[in-house]
């Protein structure tokens, strides 16, 4: 069964296809800009000590969200390793 949610959600090590993007304007197009477009793999790979930023990986390099930017972004997880 295929599970959704947030990508604030994810824990550390958690992969997942990103499914959707919500943000509008000039967030939305940032976000976008990033590489942060649908169907691109992601990986939870830290979190600062108080949960934000998130560090994630995808396509070969290593970006930080804030939380109110991960927000805005849905994701399919697709398996979650054990740390």
């Amino acid at each position: 069964m295929e599970q959704t949610t947030g990508l604030r959600q994810l824990k550390i090590n958690c992969r997942a296809k990103i499914r959707q993007v919500t943000a509008q304007g000039e967030l939305g197009r940032r976000i976008r800009d990033m590489g942060l477009v649908p169907d691109t793999e992601i990986q939870v790979i830290g979190k600062a000590p108080l949960r934000d930023p998130v560090a994630i990986r995808l396509r070969d390099f290593t970006l930080t969200l804030r939380n109110n930017e991960a927000d805005h972004i849905t994701v399919t997880v697709l398996e979650c390793a054990d740390v």
